[in-house]
């Protein structure tokens, strides 16, 4: 089984040496580039395809929301996640808006950090937690501005899908599993973020965890 490519980008060389160290010490997991900047960053994205970016946000040449989007904007783009320590809501909101799959703070340990590089990897969406919750009530707030529990909108096609989001799975492989096409899942997660009031894939799954857990 091949190892899961990952590119670390962070200013700060000590830092982003020292996760890569704690990576590379899964065998299951390369650490192939490291990058000082969000030019870099981008750069090593197209030439060497990890299957996973992590990205900094205060970063020189245009951060890591920028390069997030830039990345985002490619053909075949790898998950990406953020790892920073930004607590800010406006950070979380836009990296997340843009196509990140998971938010985790710097101070994580390095086992916990090497078990959600895997998680991520696979299609495992995650916000650390205290941010989590943040999201969750801004979430609820918008729910209770309508009358009733959004998740009731909701048909037993799209259900079945939300479900299998909120495992981590992606759109091909959600579709494979319904014996679905890939573009009839992309239309029906468009009607579920509508349905739910959330503005990404990542809100929604933390909204349906919460929920099919109770």
């Amino acid at each position: 089984m091949s190892s899961i490519r990952i590119v670390v980008a962070d200013d700060h060389p000590i830092y982003r040496e020292g996760v890569a160290r704690s990576l590379d010490v899964d065998p299951a997991l390369e650490v192939v580039g490291q990058a000082q900047d969000g030019d870099a960053a981008v750069e090593m994205t197209l030439r060497l395809k990890p299957d996973l970016v992590l990205l900094d946000i205060s970063m020189p040449a245009g951060g890591g929301i920028a390069a997030l989007a830039r990345i985002m904007g490619m053909p075949e783009p790898p998950r990406v996640a953020m790892l920073t320590a930004s607590e800010e809501d406006d950070d979380v909101m836009q990296a997340l808006k843009s196509g990140a799959i998971g938010y985790v703070l710097k101070g994580i340990g390095s086992r916990e950090l090497v078990r959600l590089v895997k998680d991520m990897a696979a299609g495992q969406s995650y916000v650390s937690p205290t941010l989590a919750a943040r999201i969750l009530n801004a979430m609820r707030s918008r729910a209770q501005q309508v009358a009733g529990n959004p998740l009731e909108e909701l048909s037993k096609r799209e259900e079945d899908i939300l479900r299998l989001v909120a495992q981590g799975k992606s759109n091909k492989e959600v579709g494979r599993e319904l014996d679905l096409q890939e573009k009839t899942v992309k239309h029906y997660m468009t009607s579920i973020l509508q349905k739910l009031r959330v503005r990404n894939r990542v809100e929604a799954a933390v909204m349906a965890r919460e929920h099919f857990r109770q």
